[in-house]
């Protein structure tokens, strides 16, 4: 079978099988317990103290209940993906975004400096959206404008494909405020939202800067001689359809997009303000968001019906991250209820806790990014993982910070590649690029970000974070 007819299985399907199997687990893993302290506000357990206790198997009712206690037990976090998700769908609406990229575009033309930069400064760009506030999805409709822009100026649509989608992929994994995935995982794991930043965002400056690197190698390779493009074929109709008219019809940012612009990153800087100087948490970081989106809604002169609108369509948008984080939750309960997480905790930590801290972190990323493959949800995994990976963290002399940046890599770098991700397969799609193609496009790539994470996961055991 070719891998162009593998179509990617359905999440939710998986979870609740996980859901069924976890609850027969129930019946067949001992049940036990560690023994639990309070440490600097965090539940930690405490090494040694592993004990076996009565069983608790979970039958039928245990399973049908799953999805309502997850949304309950989660109900904070998944509220939050909501609101927060409702006021960037108002963000997009104004078309800033789409307005600013363009203007870029436009200098193209006009200067040899932009020339050599346009790649850099749009995979930079990407970057920071994805490792500011996720965008991940949101790079669909980009692909649509950069396949062409990319054929225009001499590159082609693996070029168009990897500007938006490595570039927002690469601050995905290095993220250093995404709530939906470093957001979720910290809370989780019981860390303050946004601490251990100055790391990440050295992070994000190597994993932004390799593929930068990479691309813009490929990317200046095609432009010298086309035909050593992989979809060089596919290409010939598009650079005979594409033209210039897009660009040369933009008139420029407006006064509105720029104010847009400007109140987004003012409610930035007042989001991490307000998480380093006051200890913000869920609640007041979605009330920041929810305010930044509505002045946003009213400078990018929209009517009460379309802010109402787009922010409906922004959660709405995010209703499907919900559900797997409730179900993925229930996943926890299931299993925490039948007592058998501490049991699993003590088997994996007497298999890792033989190896080194740094050699445990790495088997950290490997085990993230192996799952990554059945649950291509960041927000998603997190819940899913996070509550087994925190405490194991603690018991195999891994700091929890390193637990959630192995969960980063493990769940970013992967989604770049893996054909189970919707969003993956869609944006190849709307490109016209198989995936057995961009797969061979991608690998080495893919082998450079894993040996990076590698390295990356080492200074923070040197130093202490």
């Amino acid at each position: 079978m070719k891998f162009s007819a593998l179509k990617a299985p359905n999440t939710y399907l998986i979870i609740s099988s996980i859901i069924v199997l976890v609850a027969i687990l129930t019946w067949v893993i001992p049940a036990g317990e560690f023994e639990k302290k309070e440490t600097n506000g965090k539940t930690v357990v405490i090494n040694g103290t592993y004990h076996e206790v009565e069983k608790n198997p979970q039958g039928i009712e245990a399973i049908l209940t799953a999805p309502i206690n997850g949304f309950i037990d989660a109900a904070a976090i998944i509220a939050f993906v909501l609101l927060v998700g409702g006021a960037f769908g108002v963000f997009q609406k104004t078309e800033a975004v789409e307005a600013g990229i363009m203007s870029i575009a436009k200098a193209y033309k006009r200067s040899a400096f932009v020339r050599k930069s346009i790649i850099p400064l749009f995979m930079i760009i990407f970057s920071l959206g994805g490792a500011i506030f996720g965008m991940s999805e949101e790079v669909i409709p980009f692909i649509l404008f950069f396949v062409p822009l990319a054929i225009m100026l001499g590159y082609d649509s693996i070029t168009g494909v990897a500007i938006p989608f490595v570039g927002a992929g690469a601050g995905f994994a290095g993220a250093f405020i995404n709530p939906f995935t470093l957001g979720i995982a910290q809370g989780i794991a019981e860390l303050p939202p946004l601490s251990g930043m100055e790391y990440r965002i050295i992070v994000w400056i190597f994993t932004t800067s390799t593929a930068i690197i990479f691309v813009s190698i490929y990317a200046a390779k095609i432009k010298k001689d086309p035909q050593k493009s992989i979809v060089y074929e596919i290409d010939k109709k598009k650079r005979d359809e594409y033209n210039t008219s897009k660009i040369d019809q933009f008139t420029g940012l407006d006064r509105h997009h720029k104010h847009v612009l400007w109140i987004f990153l003012a409610g930035l800087a007042v989001l991490v303000f307000g998480v380093l100087q006051y200890q913000w948490f869920i609640k007041e970081i979605c009330a920041v968001f929810l305010v930044t989106g509505m002045v946003v809604g009213i400078v990018g002169r929209l009517s009460i019906d379309e802010i109402t609108e787009s922010f409906i369509d922004g959660a709405r948008q995010l209703i499907g991250t919900a559900l797997i984080i409730a179900l993925a939750r229930g996943i926890f309960i299931v299993a925490d209820d039948g007592k058998i997480v501490d049991t699993i905790l003590f088997a994996l930590s007497g298999v890792i806790e033989e190896f080194h801290p740094v050699i445990s972190s790495h088997a950290m990323f490997l085990v993230q990014s192996f799952l990554n493959f059945f649950v291509p949800s960041g927000s998603g995994q997190a819940a899913l993982t996070m509550p087994i990976m925190a405490p194991l963290s603690d018991l195999v002399g891994v700091s929890r910070q390193t637990a959630v940046l192995a969960y980063q890599f493990g769940d970013g770098f992967s989604n770049l590649i893996i054909p189970t991700s919707a969003i993956t397969m869609g944006v190849l799609s709307l490109a016209g690029i198989p995936w057995e193609k961009w797969a061979r496009w991608m690998f080495p790539l893919q082998i450079i970000f894993m040996l990076l994470g590698f390295l990356l996961l080492i200074p923070p055991f040197i130093l202490g974070w």
